[in-house]
């Protein structure tokens, strides 16, 4: 069956338990390979892992059952896929921190597991709690100050790690709430656009063939414009600014179908990019090191000023000795990309040990979970909805896009986290409530469409 016809099967929860029943044993799978392949035995934690991963996918596909039995059935399963390989990853790369001392890192895959289970509560809470996403619209003003105050926040009081300042430390956790800040950036955009989505879409002078909007409608796009800029500039956090203007952007399109404000987002994200680049010192050195990733390896009186990581150089290392196959997980060398192995460079995993192939169905996961939102905002009746389903999988579109581009050469280094696969309690947290969103307004749009 395509899944076209998979979503209008009659039992959409039974489709779903099948598919999660999958997605449990290919991470059941993966964990005990790991350990086969990497000690010559069973991991020994590998039935504290099934049981686990059995409740999380359980638990919440009977919630489904009872508060949303008409949700989506494919979102909840990609997302337990990607989480079971994320743990699995993270596993793996706990075996090869822990036999080599010198890097001193600390152990990843059970605090990671226990995040994953307070993703999934919180996943549960809402749509237990928020029977209609169209209550959101209530508040999206107040949505708006808080994003304000969390994205501005570690500029004041936030640590500065690894070169940037996007993390709050409370005692021994430390919180990103720029993962917070994109769930909510989509919902008041989704209800700011469905009030001025008319005055927005207005026509204005025509310049050099592209007739642009009136200067009063721009103002959003400005305002936006310049608090990206200053979070580039007071953070040195390049992926969040990219992610915050945009899923502007592309909620202002879908919203206006106009496509001289993609234009004028562009033209003011490259202008906006560009002097930044030039001279904030942290951008600056990541965009030497997309530039000339290999110079590291020259004399240091030789290399470009700036340079300071060979991160990328041995990113294009794995991916290169990983081929099309990969050399078999567990059988890599992870360890030499450093710390950020089980952070953003943890796609240099997959590339190294699954090879092109492993890489391109992680990339495909992404995709097919994106195009489901975007399948929501398609059959969803209310503008709101639309505009929210349209936000939340643009953003995880783009994050992923950054962290991908980056690892792989294509843009500079971010330093965002790959969603549901690298360490970080509040991306996958934020995750888990973007998937419940969705579900939500998946479920909402479905009874929408059936007749009473």
């Amino acid at each position: 069956m395509t899944f076209a016809a998979l979503a209008q099967a009659p039992d959409r929860r039974r489709t779903e338990a099948w598919l999660l029943a999958l997605a449990v044993l290919i991470a059941d799978f993966g964990y005990a390979c790991t350990g086969l392949s990497m000690t010559g035995r069973l991991p020994g934690g590998l039935a504290g892992f099934a049981v686990s991963m059995f409740f999380v996918a359980l638990v919440p596909h009977l919630v489904l059952r009872r508060f949303a039995p008409r949700a989506d059935p494919l979102i909840l399963p990609l997302a337990t896929l990607l989480t079971g390989l994320g743990l699995v990853l993270l596993h793996r790369l706990d075996v090869t921190y822990a036999q080599t001392p010198r890097l001193k890192i600390a152990e990843a895959a059970s605090g990671q597991l226990v995040w994953t289970v307070i993703g999934v509560a919180v996943c549960i809470a809402i749509l237990l709690v928020l029977r209609d996403h169209r209550i959101l619209q209530r508040y999206i003003y107040l949505t708006m100050v808080v994003a304000l105050v969390l994205l501005m926040a570690p500029a004041f009081f936030g640590a500065d790690m690894y070169g940037a300042k996007r993390w709050i430390l409370l005692g021994p956790l430390s919180l990103q709430p720029g993962e917070f800040v994109k769930i909510m950036i989509s919902v008041f955009f989704a209800g700011y656009l469905t009030v001025n989505r008319d005055a927005l879409a207005l026509a204005g002078r025509r310049v050099l063939g592209v007739r642009l909007p009136p200067g009063r409608q721009l103002a959003p796009i400005f305002t936006i414009w310049v608090i990206s800029l200053l979070v580039l500039v007071f953070e040195r956090d390049l992926g969040t600014s990219l992610i915050f203007f945009g899923v502007f952007v592309i909620m202002l399109y879908m919203a206006t179908e106009r496509t001289s404000w993609v234009l004028c987002g562009l033209a003011m994200a490259a202008v906006g990019a560009t002097v930044v680049g030039s001279t904030e010192p942290h951008v600056k050195g990541r965009i030497m090191a997309w530039l000339h990733p290999m110079d590291i390896f020259l004399p240091v009186k030789q290399r470009p000023p700036g340079l300071i990581s060979d991160q990328a150089a041995q990113a294009l290392f794995s991916f290169g000795s990983g081929g099309i196959s990969g050399s078999g997980l567990g059988q890599g060398h992870p360890e030499l990309v450093g710390f950020a192995g089980n952070s953003d460079f943890i796609l240099t995993t997959v590339g190294e040990e699954m090879g092109l192939a492993g890489v391109m169905v992680v990339i495909m996961l992404y995709v097919l979970l994106a195009q489901r939102g975007l399948r929501v905002a398609l059959t969803a009746r209310d503008p709101f909805g639309k505009l929210l389903a349209v936000g939340l999988s643009g953003a995880l579109l783009l994050q992923v896009f950054v962290v991908a581009g980056g690892v792989t050469g294509l843009i500079p280094l971010t330093g965002k986290a790959l969603p549901f696969l690298a360490k970080g309690g509040s991306s996958l947290v934020a995750n888990w409530v973007m998937v419940a969103l969705l579900l939500r307004i998946s479920d909402h749009a479905q009874r929408r469409r059936e007749p009473a």
